[in-house]
């Protein structure tokens, strides 16, 4: 088939490269040039695994190619993909529709066909009915749009395998034909096997704001439970160990630490509230707003703890920060909780030295003040205290022996709960993390004392131990 996507950024750009590979002729659509300029070289504009070489792969094979022209995009088919991004609107929860309502009022006056517009970005629920009258007013007499949602759910740093083998496709069409045509776009994932859901369009619009929702109450629910432990010396690492082996429950997005970011689950859940308001249903999601709060306090607590951590000033202490990018295996930094924390202790007199593997170069130009390093023992020397914030693998396989060596003190705030924290205590390091006991290693002693540390109320941190020294690393 021939179809075009519009809009190249995350979601468009691995959209328009995947259903080339499943041999579609596509045509990819964008205002930026230099992201055009990109993609047509074979150039991925921001790291996801696997995409330049199904990029490369396919314009070599003439299936995909990629234009700044909506005329063309027109003329070249009748299926048109909308990938355009929803970002919250500024001074407001809401989702600012402008791009999408861009590329309807720009594409309806340029179709002389019967066409099928597929909206992919998440939307509130009744942008489908909105877009339907806006362009049944643009397009030329004699000539029928049809709108149809088709939401994505691509995890950043697994998104090509998530188009190519997704776990579920969610298609809402108000007529047959345009269900029938998005069943011949993924023929090749129904043959597979892909659970279909041919559904109606506002129930297609809720089906992406609704899982963004219940992952992130997940999230916030164990975070909580890690304030719990804080104040009673459980570990939060094993409650949930224990809650996921109910099969009702589960163990994934089960692991208390930073919290989320991104560019999806924080304004999703945001957007979510401020359309629900004006169906006056505010109160069913009401529970979002704590949410929301649990989420943004975890950045608050993990400046609190590393701090502590530091006997009490970042002023004058050199600081290592390992992660820059919201979640591993990307380099997005929108609302990312690592550099948020970052900027904090930058602000309150740090001297901080960030390492990322892919996001730097975002990093910097987000944050320019702290100074980044591109090799990860370069960022951690002579520091007072290095705080893993994003849980890159590359992190996990560290030596903490080795590491030892470089810093200044080995102090370590495992704000992800991803470290093996036996192996760093037994190689001579203070860990803290948040919801967990504090295991202080003892002299010519195997094995570490665990103690239990009393909540701060208010602070949202832990206090020292009896007999711990304000500096830091237990004499």
């Amino acid at each position: 088939m021939r179809l075009t996507v519009i809009g190249t950024g995350y979601l468009g750009a691995v959209h328009a490269a995947c259903m080339a590979e499943i041999g579609h002729e596509v045509l990819g659509v964008d205002t930026d040039a230099r992201k055009i300029e990109a993609l047509a070289a074979g150039r991925a504009p921001f790291f996801e695994p696997g995409l330049p070489e199904i990029l490369v792969r396919n314009i070599r094979s003439g299936r995909l190619r990629f234009t700044m022209s909506l005329q063309e995009a027109a003329d070249f088919a009748d299926l048109h993909f909308v990938c355009v991004g929803t970002p919250q609107r500024p001074g407001s929860l809401s989702a600012d529709l402008s791009h999408v309502e861009a590329v309807v009022d720009g594409l309806a006056p340029l179709l002389t066909r019967d066409s099928l517009i597929v909206g992919k970005s998440t939307v509130p629920v009744g942008t489908t009915r909105s877009l339907s009258r806006r362009l049944a007013a643009a397009v030329r007499p004699g000539v029928e749009v049809q709108v149809v949602w088709n939401p994505e759910f691509l995890r950043e740093g697994f998104a090509v395998r998530d188009t190519l083998h997704p776990d579920r496709l969610v298609v809402g069409a108000t007529t047959p034909d345009g269900d029938r045509l998005l069943r011949e776009v993924y023929a090749p994932m129904l043959q597979a096997g892909v659970a279909y859901v041919s559904t109606d369009p506002a129930t297609a619009e809720l089906v992406k704001v609704a899982a963004n929702s219940f992952l992130a109450t997940k999230i916030s629910f164990i975070n909580a439970m890690a304030e719990v432990c804080d104040a009673s010396g459980a570990d939060v690492v094993t409650l949930a160990d224990a809650l996921g082996h109910d099969e009702r429950i589960g163990r994934r997005f089960l692991s208390a630490g930073l919290g989320f970011g991104g560019g999806c689950l924080p304004k999703d859940i945001r957007a979510f509230l401020a359309r629900a308001e004006e169906l006056q249903v505010s109160e069913a999601v009401s529970f979002l707003r704590q949410v929301d709060r649990i989420n943004e306090r975890q950045r608050r607590r993990t400046v609190d703890l590393a701090r502590h951590l530091l006997g009490g000033s970042f002023a004058g202490r050199r600081v290592a920060v390992l992660g820059a990018t919201f979640k591993p295996d990307s380099d997005d930094v929108r609302d990312s909780p690592a550099l948020a924390v970052t900027a904090e202790i930058t602000a309150q007199g740090a001297d901080v030295r960030v390492h990322d593997p892919e996001g730097i170069d975002n990093a910097r130009a987000a944050l320019p003040g702290p100074e980044y390093h591109r090799d990860v023992v370069e960022a951690c020397r002579d520091a007072d205290a290095v705080l893993h914030l994003t849980e890159w693998r590359q992190y996990r396989e560290l030596d903490p022996a080795q590491l030892a060596q470089v810093v200044r003190a080995p102090r370590m705030l495992d704000a992800r709960n991803a470290l093996d924290q036996a192996a760093w205590h037994e190689a001579g390091w203070h860990v803290r993390a948040l919801g967990r006991p504090v295991h202080v290693p003892q002299p010519g002693q195997g094995e570490a004392l665990r103690v239990t540390i009393p909540h701060a109320l208010g602070a949202g941190c832990t206090a020292p131990m009896a007999g711990e020294p304000v500096s830091g690393v237990p004499k």
